[in-house]
């Protein structure tokens, strides 16, 4: 390895949670601030939320339908021909 060129590595950098937790990790960074972490994050916790799909399935269906319905009204329309001069 060349000398001089990596940062510092700390074996023991401190994480602070928002929350309050904190635990040791190795970083390149003495401190680390985190909003969220694994003590709180509401997927480890059992708070999830489940995200209705739903609603963005049928917001979807429906734009399809509306595409398909401005292509059948272009098919319907014939287009003018242009009178010839004789």
């Amino acid at each position: 390895m060349k000398q001089d060129i990596h940062p510092k590595y700390y074996e023991k950098a401190r994480v602070k949670c928002a929350c309050g937790h904190t635990f040791e990790v190795g970083s390149t960074k003495e401190n680390i601030e985190v909003e969220i972490c694994g003590n709180c994050h509401p997927f480890y916790t059992g708070k999830e939320k489940l995200v209705d799909t739903a609603g963005r399935v049928e917001r979807f269906k429906k734009i399809v339908e509306k595409s398909a319905a401005k292509k059948e009204t272009v098919k319907e329309k014939k287009p003018r021909m242009k009178k010839e001069k004789a």
